[in-house]
């Protein structure tokens, strides 16, 4: 079904209720991506259109400022790592005032930037193969705040103002980032180390059955196992951010 539509009146609709365009032009890009992935319709996804509006902008009634919102001039940069540099970059992204507001279902990173105060933001990424065991309640005291959790991990912010005073805000940070993806040597090696395996098993299975079918069966089978678990968890994952947003 063509979500179009729905989408457009829903952006008419959040932009009546005061959410900033930014705001509405992300939000609309997100559910995109999530019907796109699921090719649900909208209403069953969603619901009625003025009540999901409603929940999106929650604040809309309010007669006093609500400072949670997102800056209509911040800047605003998605973008996704490999776990063997993302800590560094979101270190250097940081430092150039890049805020990480949480990690989408895709496992990207989506940041804002002032455009008029930028400020240094530190990160920290923890493991969370058995949930978040009280582990925000540990880091609060120290200034951090959750941003985003994936797979086992855990990301966590605090702004650098803290400990910099400020120094913390750039006076002339550096333009966004062109590039979205960053992938390192070593998840290039990983991925060819893998691929190699899941070669050579397949080719052993042939080689043992005398069948070349039979090897190329026995790796569509592996590479189908090991998808799998990941398959489940993303559509688990998207389903929550998806509510996590109403």
């Amino acid at each position: 079904m063509n979500a179009e539509p729905y989408l457009a009146d829903l952006g008419t609709r959040l932009r009546g209720l005061g959410l900033p365009e930014e705001h509405v032009r992300v939000t609309l890009a997100d559910l995109g991506e999530h019907l796109a992935e699921c090719g649900g319709v909208p209403e069953e996804e969603f619901g009625p259109l003025e009540e999901f509006a409603r929940e999106l902008a929650p604040a809309a009634g309010r007669t006093t400022p609500d400072t949670t919102r997102p800056d209509p001039d911040a800047e605003t940069w998605r973008w996704t790592a490999d776990t063997f540099v993302d800590e560094e970059l979101l270190g250097r992204f940081g430092d150039e005032g890049w805020e990480v507001e949480r990690v989408d279902a895709l496992g990207r990173f989506v940041c804002r930037r002032d455009r008029d105060r930028p400020q240094r933001w530190e990160y920290r990424r923890e493991l969370v193969t058995r949930g978040r065991e009280g582990l925000d309640e540990r880091l609060a005291p120290d200034g951090w705040e959750a941003c985003g959790n994936w797979l086992v991990h855990a990301w966590f912010k605090r702004p650098r103002a803290a400990s910099l005073g400020p120094a913390a805000e750039l006076p002339t940070p550096p333009a966004p980032p062109t590039r979205h993806t960053f992938r390192s040597r070593r998840f290039y090696a990983a991925l060819a180390l893998a691929i190699t395996a899941l070669t050579a098993s397949g080719i052993t299975a042939a080689l043992h059955d005398g069948d070349p079918t039979s090897g190329l069966g026995f790796t569509t089978g592996l590479a189908a196992g090991a998808l799998l678990p990941l398959v489940v968890f993303l559509a688990t994952h998207v389903t929550r951010d998806r509510r996590l947003k109403r």
